[in-house]
């Protein structure tokens, strides 16, 4: 895995954490069976400075009706994962970062972008955020809709390739690959070893 292309990360990086949520661990109705295998990675990234880390949450409707278009239609089939069914915890950060907060920052979402709405966009820029360094989960999901929105908002954007997972192995093998071949100008693909050493 290539070094940092860019240079070394400054004190305005952010690190992004995505939906590392008790939804998608085992326990919940979305599992994806390896975030527990890449939780002690994102956790190590995370306590280097909290204060400088975001975790988003996927907060599903209260009930199907209450989302446009096809969302209405995709949460008919997935009615158990609406709040009106939904067991609150399961919408919690997985315990090991929720820990973290404060300093870190929650943002929540209704859909795959974190940069749906303004209130991610508006941290980034309050902080002066020159870079974003993106771990969770799923690296074919919520992961991609929101990396692609980093790079349409002009983010220098890094991947933490062994902090991301995903409930499809094919899936997740094939962005990492899309992200640093069709991507690589502007997304930098690492492992956390070279993420902790460049950001100091």
């Amino acid at each position: 895995m290539a070094a940092l292309l860019n240079g070394a990360l400054t004190e305005r990086s952010v690190h992004l954490c995505i939906d590392m949520q008790r939804l998608f661990s085992t326990e919940g109705p979305w599992p994806t069976p390896w975030m527990e295998r890449v939780l002690p990675t994102v956790v190590r990234i995370a306590e280097r400075f909290p204060e400088r880390t975001v975790f988003t949450r996927f907060i599903t409707p209260e009930r199907p009706e209450d989302m446009p278009g096809t969302w209405r239609a995709y949460y008919e089939r997935w009615r158990q994962a609406t709040r009106e069914y939904l067991d609150p915890r399961l919408l919690k950060l997985m315990p090991p970062l929720a820990r973290l907060v404060p300093p870190a920052t929650v943002v929540d979402k209704p859909v795959y972008s974190a940069f749906a709405g303004h209130k991610l966009l508006d941290y980034l820029r309050k902080r002066q955020a020159d870079a974003l360094i993106i771990t969770g989960s799923e690296t074919d999901v919520c992961v991609l809709a929101t990396v692609l929105g980093a790079v349409d908002h002009g983010y220098r954007v890094v991947i933490v390739a062994d902090g991301l997972c995903s409930s499809s192995d094919e899936g997740h093998d094939s962005l990492l690959s899309l992200y640093s071949k069709r991507f690589s100008q502007q997304i930098e693909t690492v492992d956390s070893e070279m993420l902790l050493a460049a950001w100091n």
